[in-house]
């Protein structure tokens, strides 16, 4: 009877990740599906390398995580990420399929819940992101429900967002992060907010006002032995928001649209996002690229205030 096989996992570190991890420096994870997925090129490289900057400027080394031809990469060199923005066939990867990319020798951008996978892999603590998957609207019909929530509840990662997207139905979003042991915290305010806007009326679970009080919630979660996730909502800079009635509105139209095209699965979220962007008028994708910036800044803060605690 022949042994199994343990293949050793192909991962690449950039030279800027591999330095930070041997001195110890703090570094943010970033996902790879906003460049492959959310808006085209040369949009996509420029906010990539604005997100990317910000959170050098803050003291922290920027992680973007991919698979590159079967090769999970924690961190891009300049020309690896322009290739990427570049890359047109790129999968869609998650939990369910991240080691398919990689044993297929698949180019592959990651998701919220695979990039939460690879940087805990990585020893990377916290995650900028724009915002996270949840809890679909009629999902009691559909049982539509991002992978990216049972992450959150399993892996040890601080994911800073600018809450849930609003094309959700939140509130059913924080009932279940709520029952899966995951901490919900508002940066700032009182408020959980809703993507493209500050305030999703409803109240945020937990608040905290500064990035050493979220560093010391985490490292005391930890001393305490609680595993999984965190997640922090960065309510997206005033001057930059479309307010929530505006929105809903928008959101409305654009899920009454999907309906008639009997848009399902994967596809739902991009069919959702980009016709909001064409009801917008691009007001939407202007909104979307500050509140990414956004959550790199605070991020980045976190991550210094954690490795220096």
């Amino acid at each position: 009877m022949s042994k199994p096989i343990t293949p050793l996992l192909p991962i690449s570190y950039s030279k800027e990740v591999a330095a930070a991890k041997l001195s110890g420096a703090a570094i943010v994870a970033l996902e790879s599906t906003i460049i492959t997925h959310g808006m085209p090129y040369p949009g996509n490289i420029e906010m990539a390398r604005s997100v990317e900057a910000i959170i050098r400027q803050e003291g922290a080394v920027p992680a973007t995580i991919a698979v590159i031809h079967g090769k999970l990469h924690i961190g891009l060199e300049p020309e690896e990420l322009e290739a990427l923005a570049k890359t047109t066939d790129a999968m869609k990867v998650s939990r369910a399929d991240l080691a398919f990319a990689v044993a297929e020798r698949r180019t592959g951008a990651t998701t919220v819940a695979a990039t939460m996978i690879a940087a805990a892999h990585a020893g990377v603590r916290v995650f900028a992101t724009g915002g996270i998957g949840g809890v679909h609207r009629g999902a009691e019909q559909s049982f539509d429900i991002s992978a990216d929530l049972e992450e959150l509840a399993r892996t040890g990662v601080i994911v800073v967002c600018a809450g849930a997207k609003a094309i959700l139905d939140i509130p059913k979003t924080l009932e279940v992060l709520e029952t899966r042991g995951v901490p919900v915290v508002t940066f700032g305010s009182t408020e959980f907010p809703a993507f493209w806007s500050r305030s999703s009326g409803l109240p945020s679970p937990l608040s905290l006002n500064t990035p050493a009080a979220i560093a010391n919630f985490q490292a005391t979660r930890e001393e305490l032995g609680i595993d999984g996730g965190m997640l922090v909502a960065n309510p997206v800079p005033e001057a930059d928001e479309i307010p929530r009635e505006e929105m809903e509105t928008y959101i409305a139209r654009a899920l009454d649209s999907a309906k008639r095209e009997e848009i399902a699965g994967k596809a739902v979220t991009p069919y959702l996002l980009s016709t909001i962007f064409e009801l917008t008028e691009g007001r939407s994708l202007k909104t979307n690229i500050a509140l990414v910036e956004s959550n790199a800044r605070l991020a980045a803060k976190i991550a210094v205030a954690l490795a220096s605690s």
